[in-house]
């Protein structure tokens, strides 16, 4: 089996925070179907547009996570930032999906495809696979080769 390989940067964040964003990602989307509002989403694809394509440090979501891990006194364990920067552009797309079949009121669609971005924050909150590491090499990578 091959290894994986992720986008590499000499920028670090702190694992703690990521897994933290993918619970809060999991509320939110959840929230959006238990209160059937797509603001839910709306404020999830602005979150993901922030830490994926701005230089901001903290998205509100990182933010509210920053300060949580903070509080509870968790240790910093550093991970690449550049893999996270590609999991937040994958979970982009992924809620730009999520919210146009949500007002095109498509909801059956939109829970399968909030099913998988949720099956994808559960793995990096409770196990720390980052999914979007998976894709990079059998998705991406094989084209730039």
């Amino acid at each position: 089996m091959r290894s994986l390989v992720c986008p590499i940067t000499d920028e670090i964040v702190n694992e703690r925070v990521t897994r933290a964003n993918a619970l809060i990602t999991i509320l939110l989307i959840v929230s959006g179907f238990i209160f059937n509002s797509v603001l839910f989403f709306i404020f999830l694809l602005a979150d993901f547009f922030v830490r994926a394509f701005t230089e901001v440090k903290y998205s509100p979501v990182s933010y509210i996570s920053s300060r949580l891990i903070n509080v509870l006194n968790f240790s910093k364990k550093p991970v690449g930032k550049a893999q996270k920067i590609f999991a937040a552009r994958l979970g982009f797309v992924m809620t730009l999906g999520i919210s146009v079949l949500f007002i095109l009121n498509l909801g059956a669609a939109a829970l399968v495809v909030s099913g998988v971005l949720v099956f994808f924050a559960s793995l990096e909150f409770a196990l720390g696979i980052c999914v979007g590491c998976m894709i990079y090499t059998y998705l991406i990578l094989p084209f730039y080769k």
